[in-house]
């Protein structure tokens, strides 16, 4: 199982393994296996045509299968760069983990910074892209951001209260799994999240703004309607992926 051939331009897609596998394959050569605590980084750029399906070993043996993939925009001046896999590849063993002061939990740092340690992952914008755990409820998490910074609270499993306030003891919202919270840059230059379950985990992400337009439809993503216009025109006439 899987999905075909299909085609990208003008952003990059991010898959994170967390259970299962997934082999893939593209345009310009690339092929590999995707494997838990695993990160695929793909810079599709000017276009490329990529597949990916459950691996072979998986398929035997069958199991739990759970995977996040993430797209990232582009600036308009690297839109049309070529395309290529930043894929370093970013292997579990190369994705560093950080403890979380107070012993809250631990955080898999992907992309960005946090306390003082950078992820593998490179990157066109200033991206922050964090796998955090959180084994014990009531364990309150502190993630210092950019303030000037977009951010986004993502629950894998179990929920978290994110807290606000002066003291940062009032609650804003609860999250269950798979809730989403997309935070307001004038709250602070702090997350704060208390967990609410046991064996917690969270996705957090974040970047700069672009500030700039965004033209998206299906598979590309550009600045104009024009430019996807001319990527519909490319991908048919076979000038994808090369």
């Amino acid at each position: 199982r899987g999905v075909g051939q299909h085609p990208h331009r003008g952003f990059e897609t991010v898959t994170i393994a967390f259970d299962g596998e997934v082999e893939h394959a593209d345009s310009v050569g690339n092929r590999g296996v995707i494997k838990p605590g695993d990160c695929q980084w793909m810079t599709a750029g000017r276009g490329i045509i990529h597949q990916e399906f459950h691996s072979t070993e998986f398929s035997k043996r069958g199991g739990t299968f759970e995977m996040c993939q993430l797209w990232i925009n582009l600036p308009k001046e690297h839109k049309m760069t070529a395309p290529k896999y930043m894929y370093q590849p970013i292997e579990n063993k190369d994705v560093p983990s950080v403890d979380i002061p107070g012993g809250a939990g631990s955080v898999r740092v992907i992309a960005g910074s946090f306390g003082g340690t950078t992820g593998p992952a490179s990157v066109h914008s200033p991206v922050e892209l964090w796998d955090v755990t959180l084994p014990k409820e009531g364990a309150v998490a502190d993630f210092p951001f950019p303030p000037e910074h977009n951010c986004v609270v993502f629950v894998r499993r179990g929920g978290v209260d994110v807290l606000t306030g002066q003291k940062g003891d009032e609650l804003a919202d609860p999250l269950g799994p798979q809730d989403v919270a997309l935070m307001e840059r004038l709250t602070g230059h702090t997350v704060r999240v208390r967990a609410a379950a046991d064996n917690t985990s969270l996705l957090i992400l974040g970047g700069m703004p672009l500030n700039e337009p965004i033209a998206a439809r299906g598979p590309f993503v550009m600045n104009t309607p024009e430019e996807l216009m001319q990527a519909n025109m490319d991908y048919r006439s076979g000038n994808f992926g090369r």
